[in-house]
């Protein structure tokens, strides 16, 4: 490979997002590299369940969709982007289906409509309980057959490459700031090469790897997040962390989902002492929104001081949880659990984020030539708590409307030649002291999940900060005198997210959406955004 390897634009990460905006982009010529630290196929998109929300029933309409998002949002949406994010809804799901994703039909040939907490209509589409898997099957189809994509597995992008960095050791350079290329560790190789570029897209997904318990794939390490501060972006909203109410507990630290739809269809939500107990706290019980849900299981859980609690579907139709349900049954089959006649041990897990990087309508950040798109993004959509399913359809959403802005500015951008930029690394080999590395990792889960989750406290937001800022500490002397790998990247780009998502948290003195604290119970008058970025 010829170094630095130049494309148009670099697009991080292979999920809905990254995959929708490539395709976009490719048929408009312009070529294409698709970085993606593991395959293709490990992404947040493919694990995936429930469906995408958008409106395509003649009883459903755009305005009840919206009031359904920003009453979610618990004041925090912000309503113009609401509004012409799920107005473009309709014509996302129509390239979705032009790129061969096929939902699941009634016998009627209807599409089936299932329902989730916080919507007041049945409006999600899905491929029984995998539609991630489907829509991302069907993506990396496409892309494998365009001349003008190339995917690069194993490949860890590092750090974005701007002109203000470049500055710093080439005081001669005089534009103004802008993103034109990307420092990526070849894992196979084991060296970090420069790659040229006009445009970056950060297409990451999620943090959900800070906590000790999440839904999300070992990827989501929050590296587009770290990256895009590091480069001086606006990072916005980090206290705003879904816990999805029920993860299927189990001794081991993964936490299969157990998708809301399952809710949506009739399941029933019990403690320990077969009590369905979710009318207690909200009169929507179990479809009430997700932050409610998984508040109401913390409270019963520390009651009742239970590990975890039930779900109930065993009055579903056995037919019904085959044909609608099959990954879930079979996955709980498979570990003892016949969800037909057995309740279903449930947890909450760190699920999805809501903050992110800031940006407009069209993925731009403030940073000319770095866009961002999906869970990654910030877009105002989701406020202080997502509406079930909204993410799927924002991300094909502001993919489209991405690259519509990313073809005119990679149309009328010029290359900056980096052919002379090195990486400098650590000048020592690694360390058979590593084993660290693995202690400071488990370290951070356990301190975001004792002390930063569901329920917070001020004193506890104090303690995590200082154990993060003592981990931080370590683990830069690590990155820069030794050689990097991918164990040392992502624990760097965790504790990075994850003191973005404790600052964020400080910062919010008041209750709101996801974001619950017994110090400040109550929400402020004035509504406020957090904001972050390297002074």
């Amino acid at each position: 490979m010829d170094f630095p390897k130049k494309y148009d634009i670099i697009i991080v990460g292979s999920g809905i997002a990254g995959l929708c905006v490539s395709l976009r982009l490719a048929k408009k010529g312009h070529t294409v590299g698709i970085i993606t630290k593991k395959s293709s196929a490990d992404s947040n998109t493919n694990y995936a369940q429930g469906g995408i929300a958008a409106v395509t029933s003649n009883t459903d309409g755009i305005k009840l969709h919206v009031q359904d998002t920003l009453e979610a949002g618990d004041g925090l949406c912000n309503r113009h982007v609401v509004e012409e994010i799920l107005k473009d809804g309709p014509k996302g799901i129509k390239t979705l289906i032009d790129e061969g994703v096929i939902f699941s039909q009634l016998e009627d040939g209807r599409i089936s409509l299932g329902k989730e907490g916080g919507h007041s209509k049945r409006r999600i589409l899905h491929v029984k309980d995998m539609t991630g898997k489907a829509i991302e099957e069907a993506l990396l189809n496409a892309v494998s057959a365009d001349a003008q994509i190339e995917t690069l597995e194993h490949y860890f992008a590092v750090d974005v490459i701007t002109t203000d960095k470049l500055k710093r050791s080439n005081p001669d350079i005089k534009c103004a700031n802008r993103t034109v290329g990307l420092f990526v560790f070849n894992i196979n190789k084991k060296c970090v090469e420069t790659f040229e570029t006009k445009a970056v897209l950060l297409a990451t997904g999620g943090i959900g790897q800070i906590y000790q318990f999440t839904t999300n794939p070992s990827i989501a390490t929050g590296d587009g997040i770290a990256m895009a501060y590091r480069a001086n972006a606006i990072i916005e909203n980090m206290e705003f962390i879904q816990f999805h109410p029920t993860a299927l507990y189990s001794q081991q630290k993964d936490r299969f989902l157990i998708s809301e739809a399952l809710r949506g269809e009739g399941g029933i939500l019990r403690n320990l002492e077969g009590e369905a107990f979710m009318e207690r706290y909200d009169d929507r019980r179990e479809l009430a929104p997700r932050d409610v849900v998984a508040r109401s299981i913390d409270t019963e859980m520390k009651r009742l001081g239970s590990e975890h609690l039930w779900l109930d579907v065993s009055h579903i139709e056995l037919k019904i949880l085959k044909h609608r349900f099959p990954g879930i049954y079979n996955y709980c089959k498979a570990r003892g659990i016949s969800i037909d006649k057995d309740w279903i041990p449930i947890v909450p897990a760190a699920h999805y984020l809501c903050g992110g990087i800031h940006t407009n309508l069209s993925g731009e950040t403030n940073i000319k030539g770095l866009y961002a798109c999906g869970e990654v993004a910030c877009t105002g959509l989701h406020g202080a708590n997502r509406l079930a399913s909204n993410s799927l359809l924002e991300a094909v959403v502001m993919a489209n409307r991405g690259a519509s802005s990313l073809d005119q500015y990679i149309s009328q951008s010029n290359n900056f030649t980096l052919d002379l930029i090195k990486w400098i690394d650590g000048d020592l080999e690694s360390s058979d002291e590593r084993v660290i590395l693995t202690h400071n990792k488990e370290e951070l889960k356990r301190t975001m999940w004792d002390y930063v989750s569901i329920v917070r406290t001020s004193k506890r937001l104090d303690r995590a900060w200082s154990r993060l800022e003592n981990l931080e500490k370590e683990i830069n002397e690590y990155y820069w005198n030794f050689k990097v790998d991918v164990t040392l990247l992502e624990l760097r780009n965790m504790i990075t997210t994850a003191k973005l998502v404790v600052e964020s948290s400080q910062k919010r003195k008041e209750s709101r959406g996801l974001h619950y604290t017994l110090d400040f119970p109550y929400k402020l008058e004035n509504i406020i955004t957090t904001s972050i970025q390297i002074k």
